[in-house]
C-alpha cells in the first residue's frame, strides 16, 4: 500500500472528548471576542471609557493562558490514545 494511503486511512488525532469539545468551543470564542475586541477598539472606548485597553489587554492574556492549557490537554490525549493505539498493534 502506498504511504499516503496510508496516512490516510491512520486516525491522526484522539477521539474528541466531551471536556475537550468544550475547551475548543471556549478557545474559539475567545479567538473570535479577541479579533473583535481589537478590531473595534476605537468605538468600543467611545463607548465605554479609558479602561476599554486594559479589558482588551486582560482577554488577550486569559487567551494566551487557555491557549496553553489547551494544547497540553489535547497533545496529552492524543499522546494516551496513539500509545494505546500502537501497544495494541504490536500486541495483535
Amino acid at each position: 500500500m502506498p504511504l499516503w494511503l496510508d496516512l490516510l486511512r491512520t486516525p491522526m488525532a484522539a477521539p474528541e472528548t466531551p471536556r475537550l469539545r468544550v475547551m475548543r468551543r471556549t478557545f474559539q470564542v475567545l479567538c473570535i471576542l479577541c479579533a473583535l475586541t481589537v478590531a473595534f477598539v476605537s468605538p468600543l472606548t467611545a463607548m465605554l471609557g479609558r479602561f476599554v485597553p486594559i479589558w482588551i489587554a486582560a482577554l488577550l492574556i486569559s487567551t494566551a493562558v487557555y491557549t496553553a492549557f489547551y494544547v497540553v490537554r489535547k497533545n496529552r490525549a492524543d499522546q494516551a490514545w496513539l500509545e494505546a493505539a500502537t501497544s495494541q498493534e504490536t500486541a495483535s
